[in-house]
């Protein structure tokens, strides 16, 4: 059996509030977007740093990786945890694009702006996954916050 959870800095997709008796729990929609163009760099700048960990460059998108996301986990820890789960599953055969979006908002992290990117990814030994980048403005820059893989 492959293992499904490589490392996850943030587990929240979408902010999520409930009422008092926790009877129901609503999607809360960022009312804030940025542009396509921004979105398509972003989702290009996660395609390089995913390629930098089925290259086994693990130490590398470490030091690429946001500076919350490096306070969270070493770069020994997340070289361990990559090494063994990356190589069992092979090649990418392919990755696409299924959702990209914008929130101001995420659970357990601190308010900032970040683009949660979703790949549908079929590998040589794993037909179907779905990996789950959390990009994030650090500085002046975005970069990976988290990465979720199942």
């Amino acid at each position: 059996m492959y293992k499904y959870l490589v490392f996850l800095v943030f587990t929240g997709l979408l902010s999520c509030k409930s009422n008092s008796k926790n009877e129901k729990v609503e999607i809360i929609q960022s009312e804030a977007t940025v542009s396509n163009e921004l979105k398509q760099e972003v989702i290009q700048d996660t395609k390089g740093w995913l390629g930098l960990i089925y290259d086994q460059d693990y130490s590398q998108s470490w030091d690429n990786a946001a500076s919350l996301f490096q306070k969270a986990v070493t770069k020994e820890q997340w070289t361990q945890q990559l090494s063994g789960i990356v190589p069992p599953l092979g090649e990418v055969i392919s990755r696409d694009v299924i959702s990209s979006e914008y929130h101001t908002t995420l659970p357990g992290a601190p308010d900032g702006e970040y683009i949660v990117i979703q790949f549908k990814t079929s590998f040589e030994n794993k037909n179907e996954s779905l990996e789950t980048v959390t990009q994030m403005k650090d500085g002046d820059q975005w970069k990976v916050s988290g990465y979720f893989i199942k």
